[in-house]
């Protein structure tokens, strides 16, 4: 059983930066592929950025440039650096991973862009 723990998130003024973490249990987190995904209210969760157990990342078009995923295998702990937010980056944010026999998620984080 696969669990996972986010968190960092907050309100922040637009152009601020926030850092998520997600903290993963058991000890093959080196071993899956991970993700971001993020949900604003009355949208579907949409993907943000993967990341692979050789730390190969894809983003998605709106925070390429913007945002950074990254992971300590050491800690069971991935992360997402957020820098110059904007007012849609507003949602909740989950961690993700995806196995043959299902998907875990965390309980989310809500990340709120606002002057």
């Amino acid at each position: 059983q696969v669990q996972f723990q986010e968190s960092g998130g907050g309100l922040v003024q637009p152009g601020g930066s926030l850092r998520l973490s997600c903290a993963a249990s058991g000890s093959a987190f080196r071993l899956y592929d991970m993700a971001w995904y993020r949900q604003a209210p009355g949208k579907q969760r949409d993907v943000v950025a993967t990341i692979t157990t050789g730390s190969n990342t894809n983003y998605a078009d709106s925070v390429k440039g913007r945002f950074t995923i990254s992971r300590d295998n050491t800690k069971n702990t991935m992360y997402l650096q957020m820098n110059s937010l904007k007012p849609e980056d507003t949602a909740v944010y989950y961690c993700n991973a995806q196995f043959a026999w299902g998907a875990y998620w965390g309980q989310g984080t809500q990340v709120t862009v606002s002057s």
